[in-house]
């Protein structure tokens, strides 16, 4: 009995360790508002996502870890792509659980002085976005979100995989602007 509910628990882990992981917060839910120290061509600010909105849509991106190749990838998609972020007036925002100093590097050479990047060193906005990674809690996990100007969530995507999270979350704002 008791090898058989090792198994059983040994298999659930696998199991839960194997399955993607989701965020929680859905469509139309408020984004939990936040200010956090922040990083932009390796200058420290608070970024407060209130005052964002208050200019325009947010695209919240959350990734593990700076300097990591999957977090460098999206990085420079990001910085690649942030001109038409720009031109439908969306800020983007990236939050790791790196310290500031390591940020105001990753801000310069992999962001390429293009969008901030912010600390959250505690997880408590990640935790907040139910974006942290289950098979390793001291991780965000990668999900995007796009945040309209009423503070709600438009769109939401989560994988570890860095590849679509640009092209999903500019689709996304196209279609929250109406320019599709």
């Amino acid at each position: 009995m008791f090898l058989m509910r090792r198994l059983v628990s040994a298999l659930t882990l696998i199991l839960f360790l194997a399955s993607p992981a989701f965020a929680s917060l859905k469509v139309g839910d408020n984004a939990p508002d936040f200010k956090l120290p922040a990083s932009l061509a390796g200058q420290v600010f608070t970024f407060a996502l209130g005052d964002a909105l208050k200019k325009g849509p947010v695209v919240l991106y959350f990734y593990p870890a700076a300097f990591t190749k999957g977090c460098t990838v999206e990085a420079h998609d990001f910085a690649d792509a942030i001109d038409q972020y720009k031109a439908l007036g969306a800020t983007v925002i990236g939050v790791s659980h790196d310290t500031i100093d390591v940020l105001n590097k990753f801000s310069v050479s992999e962001c390429r002085s293009k969008f901030p990047v912010a600390a959250d060193a505690d997880l408590k906005v990640a935790a907040a976005y139910d974006s942290i990674l289950k098979a390793a809690p001291k991780y965000a996990n990668r999900t995007s979100y796009v945040i309209g100007r009423d503070g709600k969530i438009a769109y939401v995507y989560s994988s570890l995989d860095p590849g679509k999270h640009v092209e999903n979350t500019l689709t996304a704002l196209r279609q929250l602007e109406g320019k599709q």
